[in-house]
């Protein structure tokens, strides 16, 4: 039996979805098979960020209206051979297509196949995040270190206490060091001081993963980016490991250009 995690936000813009992605590519990196679920309905963005849209055909509301089976509708990722599925979104403009009750029916199916089920929540508190918890076992809540998004992530927050599932864990999102010692953005520390939820992860802000999300390739799938760590950390804690955070700390890249320079080694 798998385990479902809805992933959350009160907020847009906060890199809810890039986060769906990440997370879901990560575990599937570390050998787990994986369903991304899609629950914005009318507005679906997960399958642009995988590099999926152009191989759909069947959608979640053509999957609870019964006119195609589960497994017609699940877009598989050839990157990671049978590990990494996705469930899309439907663009209709009916918000209500989908019913709490059905989405639970759903992810149960989906579990007795896979390890993990990422939900991938729309923004707000109406019908697609009433959805998107009503199969969750667990909670991610996604925030960046602006006061509105820590504002909504504790509304958030309290909504989930009141669900039954687990207690939610934390991942903030595009910090920005400099910022931060300039006292110019909330500090780690305050936000989860704020919050009072478990921190799960820190994403340092970053162009590669807007350009890796734009070209559909998660930017996880980079061996070596602090982003792509930094998700695949989140991964292997949701795992059960035992990982520290990351420093937020930038090397200095100039005096390290100059000091191989000095010593003879290209750059």
């Amino acid at each position: 039996m798998g385990e479902a995690i809805v992933i959350t936000s009160g907020k847009g813009g906060v890199g809810k979805t890039t986060t769906s992605a990440n997370i879901g590519t990560s575990l599937a990196i570390l050998g787990k098979r994986v369903c991304l679920v899609d629950t914005d309905i009318g507005l679906r963005n997960l399958d642009v960020v995988m590099g999926l849209e152009n191989r759909i055909i069947y959608d979640l509301v053509d999957v609870v209206e019964g006119r195609c089976k589960i497994h017609q509708a699940l877009v598989k990722d050839k990157r990671f051979e049978d590990l990494l599925y996705l469930l899309p979104a439907a663009q209709t403009s009916d918000k209500t297509a989908v019913k709490p009750e059905q989405m639970k029916k759903l992810i149960d199916e989906l579990k007795q196949d896979y390890d993990y089920i990422i939900i991938d929540c729309p923004a707000g508190i109406e019908q697609g995040y009433k959805n998107a918890v009503a199969g969750a076992d667990k909670a991610v809540v996604v925030t960046t270190p602006e006061i509105s998004a820590v504002r909504d992530a504790d509304r958030i927050i309290g909504l989930l206490e009141q669900e039954d599932i687990e207690p939610p864990k934390l991942v903030i999102n595009r910090i920005r060091n400099h910022l931060v010692k300039n006292g110019d953005m909330l500090d780690v520390d305050e936000i989860v001081t704020h919050l009072s939820i478990d921190l799960i992860g820190i994403v340092a802000d970053d162009d590669d993963v807007i350009k890796a999300s734009n070209n559909g390739e998660p930017i996880a799938m980079d061996p070596n980016n602090r982003a792509a760590i930094a998700y695949r950390n989140i991964a292997r804690r949701i795992l059960g490991e035992s990982v520290p955070l990351q420093s937020l700390d930038e090397p200095n890249k100039g005096v390290l250009v100059k000091l191989k320079k000095f010593f003879g080694v290209r750059v």
